[in-house]
């Protein structure tokens, strides 16, 4: 069987380049800035399609304003059974470039549509993989009807989709090295989590623990990129924390998802600051996380 291609320098480098243009040639990408917001759209959209891709809109209304998810498939047999989202919001608050949130997600999203296409071998062939870049996903628009992946979800089940699966990618570039830089909010503070962020962490509710032990099993193949993993009851709802991103939207209409994160705001100082830029992030944890992705596409659990 041919060995997984990953490459992490190149994996590096590209994840870079995307960071670049999101936070540098483009930057805030909030409602406040349309133009900018399509900006990074229309870089999505073409890059998914320089890699082979057919990449479509998904465009709805927001107050009189057309936004657009950003979709496309990676399948190697021709109607596959079984479905699994990857997404990543590519807006951004007011007043921030948006480096870790989220141009960590997106830039690893489409370095993960890059590595599934380079292994495309590999895909099982009752797997399709759909990505998404959701077009809208902080304040003022978050848990709002339209945030870019409630629309989806609801989509999703409109269309009776069969989903094993959503991967949310929320914040996932900031790594801490000191003993005690990374805080966890009550009760998980009283527990055996680690206190170095140097780790990835995978967030599921409990119809998805099955769905996130899977996860957690590909990603331990990774030497490189430790992980941990958390459930929780009711949604979340007891830990509010947990439900800031879009994989809530999935869990709201009953399916499976999860949320990848670096635990945002408990490690990274610069959330939701003008100071959330490229510099502060940390390339090759990114890089990482797009192999440990890829061992789970390619080696998948039920």
């Amino acid at each position: 069987m041919p060995h997984l291609q990953f490459h992490e320098t190149d994996s590096t480098q590209n994840i870079e380049r995307h960071l670049r243009v999101l936070t540098v040639d483009i930057g805030e990408r909030s409602v406040f800035n349309w133009e900018n917001h399509r900006r990074a759209r229309d870089h999505i959209h073409k890059e998914l399609e320089v890699l082979g891709l057919e990449p479509f809109l998904e465009t709805y209304d927001y107050k009189g304003t057309p936004v657009s998810n950003v979709v496309a498939e990676i399948k190697r047999g021709s109607n596959p059974p079984r479905l699994c989202i990857v997404g990543a919001h590519y807006d951004t608050v007011a007043g921030t470039a948006g480096a870790d949130d989220n141009a960590s997600g997106v830039s690893v999203l489409l370095e993960l549509a890059s590595g599934l296409q380079n292994n495309l071998q590999l895909l099982p062939e009752d797997l399709a993989i759909r990505l998404v870049a959701f077009a809208l996903e902080e304040p003022p628009v978050f848990s709002t009807p339209y945030m870019g992946s409630r629309v989806h979800a609801r989509g999703v089940r409109e269309r009776n989709e069969e989903v094993q699966g959503m991967i949310c990618l929320e914040m996932v570039g900031y790594t801490c090295h000191r003993k005690g830089c990374q805080p966890y909010p009550f009760p998980l503070s009283l527990m055996n989590y680690p206190k170095v962020g140097n780790f990835i962490g995978i967030v599921g509710n409990f119809l998805s623990r099955r769905f996130t032990e899977s996860l957690l099993n590909a990603f331990e193949q990774n030497e490189n990129l430790p992980a941990v993993s958390l459930t929780v009851p009711f949604n979340g709802w007891i830990l509010p924390a947990v439900r800031l991103s879009d994989h809530s939207s999935f869990w709201d209409r009953g399916l499976k998802a999860v949320m990848i994160t670096d635990t945002a705001f408990y490690r990274n100082p610069h959330y939701h600051s003008p100071s959330d830029t490229m510099d502060t992030l940390d390339k090759p944890f990114m890089a990482q996380l797009v192999k440990s992705l890829l061992h789970f596409f390619i080696t998948p659990t039920p």
